[in-house]
């Protein structure tokens, strides 16, 4: 009796000990793994900077003596790899934070997608002047990311760095771009907002009409890098209520899914 006894008291404490654990990070498994294991994405990864390479050629043919030309990209899971940072998170039980992903930059350790470093020289030897638009900080976290881009071989200097400072809205940053006299000739990003204002703070269905309505451009002068891990289409479907619950926003997540129709 008293071992039945101290097995239950033992089940209770882990029960317990388990409610009290950090939020689990399990919804980002699938997608971490994929991102950093499957074939299918280096292959997407060097779909989207050959493309890109190809409307590049193009463009010179087409534009030839155009005055200066630049391409925009955004850095994160456009041009480098930060997959370690979800995987630790997923490992650790531990959500984002600001001190958490601050470590992650500090360390300058992000690889360099494939095919961006190769492209990216490419188009500057060409003569297009490359415009990094990312929604990193300005303060603090400019010139650890500045260090690790040079490490990777970008051809990235500091005055083309545009980071946040306090909107994460890039339809400014992409004015100034042109306001300095450069025709873009090509953006590269992993979210919609990457590309233009018309996504921004819209559900996922406007969203998607969005890109609908933006068919013709994609491929063309929109280059868009495949991430599932986390972006605007998420938040979305808990209405950018960040203060919600994990549950609470598992449950928004489950709640957008489609299922089979009977």
């Amino acid at each position: 009796m008293k071992k039945i006894i101290l097995g239950l008291v033992i089940g209770f404490m882990a029960i317990s000990c388990n409610s009290k654990q950090g939020p689990t990070q399990d919804q980002l498994l699938h997608a971490t793994v994929w991102y950093q294991q499957s074939a299918e994405f280096r292959a997407l990864s060097y779909q989207a900077f050959n493309v890109a390479k190809m409307r590049i050629d193009m463009d010179l043919m087409m534009n030839r003596g155009a005055g200066k030309k630049a391409i925009i990209v955004d850095v994160d899971e456009t041009i480098v790899d930060n997959s370690p940072y979800q995987a630790s998170g997923i490992l650790n039980n531990r959500v984002f934070s600001n001190e958490s992903w601050r470590e992650w930059v500090d360390m300058a350790q992000a690889k360099a997608l494939p095919g961006s470093v190769e492209f990216l020289n490419y188009a500057h030897s060409k003569g297009y002047t490359v415009f990094y638009i990312s929604n990193r900080k300005q303060k603090g976290e400019l010139l650890p990311t500045l260090k690790n881009l040079k490490a990777l071989g970008f051809p990235v200097v500091k005055e083309n760095m545009m980071f946040k400072t306090t909107t994460s809205s890039k339809i400014d940053r992409r004015k100034m771009v042109t306001d300095k006299g450069h025709r873009i000739a090509l953006l590269m990003g992993d979210a919609m907002g990457d590309f233009k204002e018309g996504y921004k703070k819209k559900n996922n269905s406007e969203q998607m009409a969005q890109a609908d309505a933006d068919k013709e451009r994609f491929g063309a002068d929109f280059i868009v890098l495949p991430n599932p891990m986390y972006g605007k289409w998420e938040t979305a479907t808990y209405k950018f209520n960040y203060k919600l619950s994990e549950k609470e926003k598992v449950d928004a997540r489950k709640a957008h899914l489609l299922p089979i129709k009977k």
